[in-house]
Protein backbone atom coordinates (compact mmCIF):
# COMPACT_ATOMS: atom_id res chain seq x y z
CA UNK A 1 0.00 0.00 0.00
CA UNK A 2 2.92 2.01 0.06
CA UNK A 3 3.03 4.22 -2.78
CA UNK A 4 5.70 7.15 -2.42
CA UNK A 5 8.49 5.69 -4.73
CA UNK A 6 11.03 8.51 -3.42
CA UNK A 7 10.46 7.06 0.15
CA UNK A 8 10.76 3.42 -0.65
CA UNK A 9 14.13 4.06 -2.36
CA UNK A 10 15.49 6.02 0.09
CA UNK A 11 14.48 3.49 2.68
CA UNK A 12 16.45 0.93 0.06
CA UNK A 13 19.32 2.86 -0.12
CA UNK A 14 19.70 3.64 4.02
CA UNK A 15 19.06 -0.47 4.55
CA UNK A 16 21.64 -1.21 1.97
CA UNK A 17 24.08 1.21 4.14
CA UNK A 18 23.36 0.03 7.35
CA UNK A 19 24.08 -3.46 6.49
CA UNK A 20 20.53 -5.08 6.33
CA UNK A 21 20.49 -8.65 4.18
CA UNK A 22 17.76 -7.81 2.06
CA UNK A 23 15.13 -5.45 0.99
CA UNK A 24 11.44 -6.64 0.20
CA UNK A 25 9.27 -5.18 -1.77
CA UNK A 26 5.31 -5.77 -1.53
CA UNK A 27 2.77 -5.01 -5.03
CA UNK A 28 -0.57 -4.35 -4.45
CA UNK A 29 -2.95 -2.20 -6.87
CA UNK A 30 -0.68 0.44 -7.26
CA UNK A 31 3.21 0.43 -7.89
CA UNK A 32 4.66 -2.17 -10.46
CA UNK A 33 7.43 -3.10 -7.67
CA UNK A 34 9.91 -5.02 -10.41
CA UNK A 35 10.01 -1.15 -11.71
CA UNK A 36 10.92 -0.14 -8.79
CA UNK A 37 12.84 -3.09 -7.82
CA UNK A 38 15.28 -2.38 -10.91
CA UNK A 39 15.83 1.13 -10.24
CA UNK A 40 16.86 0.26 -6.45
CA UNK A 41 18.99 -2.41 -7.41
CA UNK A 42 21.02 -0.06 -9.52
CA UNK A 43 21.11 2.50 -6.55
CA UNK A 44 22.57 -0.17 -4.14
CA UNK A 45 25.51 -2.03 -3.93
CA UNK A 46 25.00 -5.61 -1.77
CA UNK A 47 21.93 -6.17 -0.63
CA UNK A 48 19.86 -8.73 -1.68
CA UNK A 49 16.08 -7.44 -3.51
CA UNK A 50 13.20 -9.68 -2.59
CA UNK A 51 9.65 -9.37 -4.96
CA UNK A 52 8.24 -9.85 -1.25
CA UNK A 53 5.72 -10.63 -2.98
CA UNK A 54 4.25 -11.29 -6.93
CA UNK A 55 0.72 -12.56 -7.24
CA UNK A 56 0.31 -15.50 -8.46
CA UNK A 57 -2.80 -14.64 -10.61
CA UNK A 58 -1.33 -11.32 -11.74
CA UNK A 59 1.15 -12.51 -14.57
CA UNK A 60 2.14 -15.42 -15.98
CA UNK A 61 4.15 -18.42 -15.53
CA UNK A 62 6.56 -17.46 -18.23
CA UNK A 63 6.11 -13.42 -17.38
CA UNK A 64 6.94 -14.40 -13.86
CA UNK A 65 10.34 -16.65 -15.16
CA UNK A 66 11.15 -13.58 -17.80
CA UNK A 67 11.03 -10.77 -14.85
CA UNK A 68 12.95 -12.97 -12.94
CA UNK A 69 15.40 -14.17 -14.53
CA UNK A 70 16.29 -10.22 -15.45
CA UNK A 71 16.46 -8.72 -12.10
CA UNK A 72 18.56 -11.64 -11.41
CA UNK A 73 21.53 -10.92 -13.80
CA UNK A 74 20.48 -6.86 -13.29
CA UNK A 75 21.09 -7.20 -9.74
CA UNK A 76 24.27 -9.71 -10.33
CA UNK A 77 22.71 -12.35 -8.32
CA UNK A 78 20.99 -10.57 -5.74
CA UNK A 79 17.11 -10.96 -6.40
CA UNK A 80 14.70 -12.97 -4.89
CA UNK A 81 11.66 -14.56 -6.47
CA UNK A 82 8.83 -14.29 -4.17
CA UNK A 83 5.81 -15.73 -4.39
CA UNK A 84 2.09 -15.58 -2.92
CA UNK A 85 -1.74 -16.32 -3.62
CA UNK A 86 -2.55 -12.91 -2.57
CA UNK A 87 -6.02 -12.14 -1.40
CA UNK A 88 -9.66 -12.32 -2.98
CA UNK A 89 -10.40 -8.58 -2.69
CA UNK A 90 -7.09 -7.86 -4.99
CA UNK A 91 -7.43 -10.80 -7.37
CA UNK A 92 -11.62 -10.25 -8.19
CA UNK A 93 -11.78 -6.86 -7.60
CA UNK A 94 -8.33 -5.59 -9.17
CA UNK A 95 -7.14 -8.53 -11.63
CA UNK A 96 -10.70 -9.47 -12.29
CA UNK A 97 -10.18 -13.33 -11.92
CA UNK A 98 -12.21 -15.51 -9.87
CA UNK A 99 -10.05 -16.66 -6.97
CA UNK A 100 -10.45 -20.47 -6.64
CA UNK A 101 -8.33 -23.42 -5.34
CA UNK A 102 -5.50 -20.67 -4.36
CA UNK A 103 -3.36 -23.65 -3.46
CA UNK A 104 -3.36 -25.23 -6.52
CA UNK A 105 -3.09 -22.22 -8.35
CA UNK A 106 0.39 -21.52 -6.30
CA UNK A 107 1.79 -24.65 -6.53
CA UNK A 108 0.91 -24.80 -10.17
CA UNK A 109 2.52 -21.56 -10.78
CA UNK A 110 5.79 -21.68 -8.46
CA UNK A 111 6.36 -25.40 -10.81
CA UNK A 112 6.12 -23.61 -13.88
CA UNK A 113 7.99 -21.01 -13.06
CA UNK A 114 11.08 -23.22 -11.54
CA UNK A 115 10.94 -25.02 -14.50
CA UNK A 116 11.57 -22.40 -17.06
CA UNK A 117 13.99 -20.63 -14.66
CA UNK A 118 16.01 -23.69 -15.00
CA UNK A 119 16.21 -24.36 -18.57
CA UNK A 120 13.27 -26.56 -18.99
CA UNK A 121 10.38 -25.90 -21.51
CA UNK A 122 6.82 -24.69 -20.38
CA UNK A 123 4.15 -27.24 -19.58
CA UNK A 124 2.99 -28.97 -22.55
CA UNK A 125 -1.31 -27.87 -23.24
CA UNK A 126 -2.66 -30.53 -25.34
CA UNK A 127 -5.22 -28.28 -26.22
CA UNK A 128 -2.66 -25.87 -28.47
CA UNK A 129 -0.59 -27.01 -31.03
CA UNK A 130 2.50 -24.86 -31.10
CA UNK A 131 5.08 -26.23 -29.40
CA UNK A 132 6.32 -25.74 -26.04
CA UNK A 133 9.14 -22.95 -25.12
CA UNK A 134 11.46 -22.16 -23.07
CA UNK A 135 12.95 -19.30 -21.67
CA UNK A 136 15.62 -17.75 -24.22
CA UNK A 137 18.44 -16.38 -21.75
CA UNK A 138 20.58 -18.80 -20.26
CA UNK A 139 19.28 -21.02 -17.31
CA UNK A 140 19.68 -19.76 -13.68
CA UNK A 141 18.77 -22.91 -11.50
CA UNK A 142 20.42 -20.90 -8.29
CA UNK A 143 17.76 -18.25 -8.70
CA UNK A 144 15.81 -18.74 -5.22
CA UNK A 145 12.04 -18.60 -4.89
CA UNK A 146 10.12 -18.00 -1.73
CA UNK A 147 6.55 -18.16 -0.82
CA UNK A 148 4.70 -16.28 1.21
CA UNK A 149 1.77 -18.65 2.94
CA UNK A 150 -0.04 -18.32 5.93
CA UNK A 151 -2.41 -21.65 5.26
CA UNK A 152 -2.00 -25.41 5.51
CA UNK A 153 -1.78 -25.62 1.95
CA UNK A 154 -0.08 -22.64 1.04
CA UNK A 155 2.74 -23.70 3.59
CA UNK A 156 2.37 -26.81 2.14
CA UNK A 157 3.21 -25.18 -1.02
CA UNK A 158 6.22 -23.92 0.62
CA UNK A 159 7.46 -26.88 2.40
CA UNK A 160 7.67 -28.98 -0.97
CA UNK A 161 8.75 -26.51 -3.39
CA UNK A 162 10.25 -23.12 -1.94
CA UNK A 163 13.75 -22.18 -0.93
CA UNK A 164 12.22 -19.94 1.70
CA UNK A 165 9.04 -19.57 3.53
CA UNK A 166 7.95 -16.07 3.88
CA UNK A 167 4.41 -15.85 6.95
CA UNK A 168 3.02 -12.64 7.53
CA UNK A 169 1.34 -12.05 10.96
CA UNK A 170 2.24 -15.70 12.40
CA UNK A 171 3.19 -15.73 16.26
CA UNK A 172 6.72 -17.03 16.84
CA UNK A 173 5.32 -20.26 18.08
CA UNK A 174 3.36 -21.23 14.94
CA UNK A 175 6.62 -20.27 12.95
CA UNK A 176 8.83 -22.61 14.97
CA UNK A 177 6.47 -25.20 14.79
CA UNK A 178 5.86 -25.11 11.45
CA UNK A 179 9.32 -24.55 10.19
CA UNK A 180 10.68 -27.87 12.45
CA UNK A 181 7.79 -29.74 10.28
CA UNK A 182 9.66 -29.32 7.26
CA UNK A 183 11.44 -32.17 5.56
CA UNK A 184 14.15 -29.82 3.65
CA UNK A 185 15.86 -26.26 4.09
CA UNK A 186 13.66 -23.98 4.51
CA UNK A 187 14.55 -20.45 4.58
CA UNK A 188 12.15 -18.61 7.35
CA UNK A 189 12.14 -14.94 6.90
CA UNK A 190 9.58 -13.58 9.41
CA UNK A 191 8.99 -10.53 11.58
CA UNK A 192 6.79 -7.82 13.23
CA UNK A 193 5.21 -4.98 11.87
CA UNK A 194 8.22 -2.39 13.54
CA UNK A 195 8.16 1.29 14.44
CA UNK A 196 10.47 3.15 16.58
CA UNK A 197 9.64 6.55 17.46
CA UNK A 198 10.57 9.50 20.26
CA UNK A 199 6.48 9.52 21.00
CA UNK A 200 5.69 5.62 22.15
CA UNK A 201 2.05 5.95 21.47
CA UNK A 202 2.90 7.51 17.83
CA UNK A 203 4.71 4.15 17.02
CA UNK A 204 2.13 2.38 18.44
CA UNK A 205 -0.71 4.27 16.08
CA UNK A 206 1.27 3.48 12.82
CA UNK A 207 1.69 -0.52 13.84
CA UNK A 208 -2.10 -0.75 15.00
CA UNK A 209 -3.34 1.03 11.84
CA UNK A 210 -1.11 -1.61 9.43
CA UNK A 211 -2.67 -4.43 11.42
CA UNK A 212 -6.29 -2.97 11.50
CA UNK A 213 -5.98 -2.27 7.43
CA UNK A 214 -4.91 -6.24 6.56
CA UNK A 215 -7.26 -8.01 9.43
CA UNK A 216 -10.70 -5.93 8.15
CA UNK A 217 -10.13 -5.17 4.72
CA UNK A 218 -7.80 -7.33 2.98
CA UNK A 219 -10.07 -10.30 2.71
CA UNK A 220 -10.70 -12.99 5.23
CA UNK A 221 -7.68 -15.06 5.43
CA UNK A 222 -5.33 -13.02 7.74
CA UNK A 223 -8.08 -12.83 10.13
CA UNK A 224 -8.69 -16.24 10.04
CA UNK A 225 -4.82 -17.18 10.84
CA UNK A 226 -5.20 -15.02 13.63
CA UNK A 227 -8.13 -16.73 14.84
CA UNK A 228 -6.44 -20.08 14.59
CA UNK A 229 -3.76 -18.90 16.88
CA UNK A 230 -5.66 -17.69 19.68
CA UNK A 231 -6.77 -14.51 18.91
CA UNK A 232 -10.86 -14.89 17.72
CA UNK A 233 -11.63 -12.93 20.39
CA UNK A 234 -9.06 -9.94 19.49
CA UNK A 235 -9.61 -10.10 16.02
CA UNK A 236 -13.69 -9.58 16.76
CA UNK A 237 -12.50 -6.29 19.16
CA UNK A 238 -10.16 -4.78 15.93
CA UNK A 239 -13.40 -5.85 13.19
CA UNK A 240 -15.75 -3.95 15.60
CA UNK A 241 -13.30 -0.78 16.06
CA UNK A 242 -12.82 -0.76 12.42
CA UNK A 243 -16.36 -0.74 10.60
CA UNK A 244 -15.04 1.22 8.02
CA UNK A 245 -11.27 0.29 7.67
CA UNK A 246 -8.95 2.74 6.18
CA UNK A 247 -4.96 1.90 4.87
CA UNK A 248 -3.76 4.94 7.57
CA UNK A 249 -6.24 5.55 10.33
CA UNK A 250 -6.86 1.91 11.59
CA UNK A 251 -7.05 1.19 15.39
CA UNK A 252 -6.47 -2.09 17.42
CA UNK A 253 -8.45 -1.24 21.22
CA UNK A 254 -7.01 -2.18 24.06
CA UNK A 255 -9.09 -5.45 24.29
CA UNK A 256 -7.05 -6.40 21.32
CA UNK A 257 -3.74 -5.83 22.78
CA UNK A 258 -2.49 -9.14 22.32
CA UNK A 259 -2.65 -9.21 18.88
CA UNK A 260 -0.28 -5.89 18.93
CA UNK A 261 2.09 -7.92 20.90
CA UNK A 262 2.41 -10.79 18.87
CA UNK A 263 2.52 -9.17 15.36
CA UNK A 264 3.95 -5.78 16.17
CA UNK A 265 7.15 -4.31 17.82
CA UNK A 266 6.86 -0.03 18.95
CA UNK A 267 8.17 2.42 21.21
CA UNK A 268 11.51 4.25 21.28
CA UNK A 269 14.83 2.36 19.63
CA UNK A 270 16.12 1.29 22.51
CA UNK A 271 12.69 -0.80 22.96
CA UNK A 272 12.46 -1.37 19.29
CA UNK A 273 16.25 -3.11 19.80
CA UNK A 274 15.48 -5.29 22.50
CA UNK A 275 12.19 -6.28 21.67
CA UNK A 276 13.11 -7.26 18.34
CA UNK A 277 15.74 -9.94 19.74
CA UNK A 278 13.03 -12.08 20.91
CA UNK A 279 12.11 -13.13 17.13
CA UNK A 280 15.58 -14.03 16.48
CA UNK A 281 14.92 -17.58 17.55
CA UNK A 282 11.76 -17.57 15.47
CA UNK A 283 13.40 -17.35 12.22
CA UNK A 284 16.35 -17.17 9.97
CA UNK A 285 15.89 -13.48 8.61
CA UNK A 286 14.26 -11.42 10.83
CA UNK A 287 12.12 -8.91 8.54
CA UNK A 288 10.61 -5.85 9.63
CA UNK A 289 7.36 -4.71 8.52
CA UNK A 290 7.29 -1.38 7.89
CA UNK A 291 3.50 0.44 7.76
CA UNK A 292 2.57 1.87 4.39
CA UNK A 293 2.43 5.80 5.01
CA UNK A 294 5.48 6.60 8.08
CA UNK A 295 7.04 9.66 8.16
CA UNK A 296 10.51 9.93 7.10
CA UNK A 297 11.61 10.23 10.35
CA UNK A 298 10.08 7.17 11.70
CA UNK A 299 11.20 5.02 8.68
CA UNK A 300 15.02 6.63 9.51
CA UNK A 301 14.58 5.87 13.05
CA UNK A 302 13.32 2.56 12.98
CA UNK A 303 16.04 1.42 10.58
CA UNK A 304 18.55 2.76 12.71
CA UNK A 305 17.22 1.12 15.70
CA UNK A 306 16.91 -2.35 14.21
CA UNK A 307 20.22 -2.19 12.01
CA UNK A 308 22.93 -5.77 11.82
CA UNK A 309 25.04 -5.33 15.06
CA UNK A 310 22.87 -2.60 16.65
CA UNK A 311 22.31 -5.25 20.04
CA UNK A 312 26.12 -5.31 19.77
CA UNK A 313 26.63 -1.95 19.83
CA UNK A 314 23.62 -1.91 22.99
CA UNK A 315 25.15 -4.52 24.92
CA UNK A 316 28.82 -2.90 24.89
CA UNK A 317 27.48 0.30 25.74
CA UNK A 318 25.59 -1.31 28.80
CA UNK A 319 28.80 -2.99 29.33
CA UNK A 320 30.73 0.16 29.30
CA UNK A 321 28.31 2.06 31.61
CA UNK A 322 28.19 -0.86 33.80
CA UNK A 323 31.96 -1.09 34.28
CA UNK A 324 32.45 2.65 34.68
CA UNK A 325 29.65 3.01 37.89
CA UNK A 326 31.36 0.02 39.58
CA UNK A 327 34.35 1.94 40.99
CA UNK A 328 31.92 3.85 43.15
CA UNK A 329 29.98 1.23 44.08
CA UNK A 330 32.51 -0.85 45.83
CA UNK A 331 33.01 -0.92 48.99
Amino acid sequence: METREDIIRRTAVLADDLGYEAFALPEAWGIDSTVLLTQIGLQTRRITLVAGVLSVWGRTPATLAMTATTLYRASDGRFVLGLGTSTAPLVEGFHRIPFEHPAARLREVTSEVRRLVNGGRAQHNPELTARPLALGVPAIPDLPIWIAAIGERTIEVAADLADGWFPLFQTRASIADRAARFTRPVTVAAGPLTVAAADPEAARSAVASGLAWYLCAMGSDYAASATRQGHGAAVQAVMAANPRPSVLGGVVPLQAQALLDEFGVWGTPDNVRLALADWDEAADIVMLGLPPGLPWAQIEATLHAAAPGSHERSARLLDQSAGAALPAESP
